[in-house]
């Protein structure tokens, strides 16, 4: 897709750009525990203002449904931000006129306290708009939302992506838009029934789609293996052999385990044992993880992969040694990465974590932390926030 950038914009001196930011922060006991998406807002922050522009900033914190709830009011970010930026922020209660004080930043209260936000009201996104010149989305993982503040804005004054928005869509475009080839996907998870949408657009976009942690369970149970006591959605074999029939028919090569880690109980360094998936296994025993001659294989055909793409553990590796596939398979693509041999995007909360917990995520090529838009962007559906900044 084609969409303007901060750097279509040239002069913005006197004017006011409307940024939708994302500030929905981790919080325990009133103090922001991961100031993450505050730093990822600077960027575009900093542009604007070096192009002369006060800055106005729309946010959510939280699900306070159209109702004003002052435990979720944004106020406690505006100090955090100021911090992290080197300049005043200052704080507007009210959507009703644009900032008039001499802070060149301020951010207004929560989006969600009006219920015209989440219904995407025309008469909202109107008063939204007259708080700036121009808008800028700089929030992707609110782009799955067709909220006023953005997509509604969008159709109102002339709408640009932020630093941090162009770097997430350029990254997924080089994943799955326009990737170089052979692709590889990896994708874990519970339950199959949660990705039966990426599943099935993947298999028609990808040369080699790895499927990982509970979820594999299902497609091994539908090809006839014995899973024991595991997590497995025995219900929809019949769609799991459906995935594979489609993949086949598209050129899409399913990796599956080749071999198992399996335990009686979850807990770390608990008793286990690598086996074949044709070993017999009781109804006590559960598949906790990917066993090397898995691991073997993934990497080998990562080798020769251009472009990855992932979305899941390959095992539960919040504990050892449960986590043993997904940190060798994760340390391995980094390995590819880092060596210019492979660009990998990943993306989703459980996928960041493993990452974190295999000490790559800052060697991938990009790490998305937009959680429902990233799965719905990788399902192929479009995301009304991304649409509405379409040049």
């Amino acid at each position: 897709m084609m969409f303007k950038t901060l750097d279509d914009v040239s002069d913005l001196n006197g004017k006011t750009a409307l940024v939708r930011v994302d500030f929905n922060v981790p919080v325990e006991d009133g103090r922001i525990t991961d100031d993450t998406r505050l730093r990822v807002a600077l960027p575009t922050i900093k542009k604007l203002l070096d192009k002369g522009a006060k800055v106005a900033l729309l946010a959510h914190f939280d699900r306070p449904k159209g109702k004003v709830v002052p435990a979720m009011s944004l106020a406690f970010v505006a100090p955090a931000l100021s911090a992290l930026l080197g300049e005043e922020v200052a704080f507007a209660e009210s959507f009703d006129q644009r900032y008039a004080g001499a802070a060149r930043v301020v951010l207004y209260e929560n989006v969600r306290f009006h219920p015209g936000e989440e219904a995407n009201d025309a008469g909202f996104a109107k008063q939204l708009a007259a708080l700036g010149d121009i808008y800028v989305n700089d929030a992707f993982s609110a782009a799955h939302r067709a909220h006023a503040s953005t997509e509604g804005v969008a159709h109102l004054i002339p709408a640009y992506a932020g630093e941090s928005m162009r770097r997430e869509l350029t990254a997924l475009d080089k994943a799955l838009g326009n990737p170089e080839r052979p692709t590889l996907g990896i994708v874990g998870g519970s339950k199959v029934s949660t990705k039966l949408d990426l599943l099935k657009n993947l298999v028609g976009k990808l040369d080699a789609l790895a499927i990982g942690g509970g979820m594999a369970n299902t497609f091994l149970y539908a090809q006839g293996h014995d899973v024991g006591g595991s997590l497995c959605e025995k219900d929809l074999k019949d769609t799991a052999l459906e995935i594979l029939r489609e993949a086949e028919t598209k050129g899409c090569k399913i990796m599956l385990p080749l071999d198992i880690v399996v335990a009686q109980e979850f807990k770390a360094n608990a008793p286990h044992r690598t086996q074949s998936l044709n070993a017999p296994l009781s109804a006590e025993d559960k598949i906790f993880d990917a066993g090397p001659l898995t691991v073997e294989a993934l990497t080998t055909v990562m080798t020769g992969s251009r472009t990855l793409i992932w979305n899941g553990p390959l095992g539960v590796f919040e504990l050892p040694p449960f986590d043993a596939a997904t940190v060798a398979a994760a340390k391995f693509a980094a390995s590819q990465t880092k060596s210019g041999k492979l660009v990998a995007v990943a993306g989703g909360g459980d996928t960041v974590a493993a990452l974190n917990h295999a000490g790559v995520a800052d060697d991938m090529t990009f790490v998305s932390t937009a959680g429902g838009a990233f799965l719905e962007w990788m399902e192929g559906k479009v995301l009304p926030g991304v649409a509405a900044l379409e040049a």
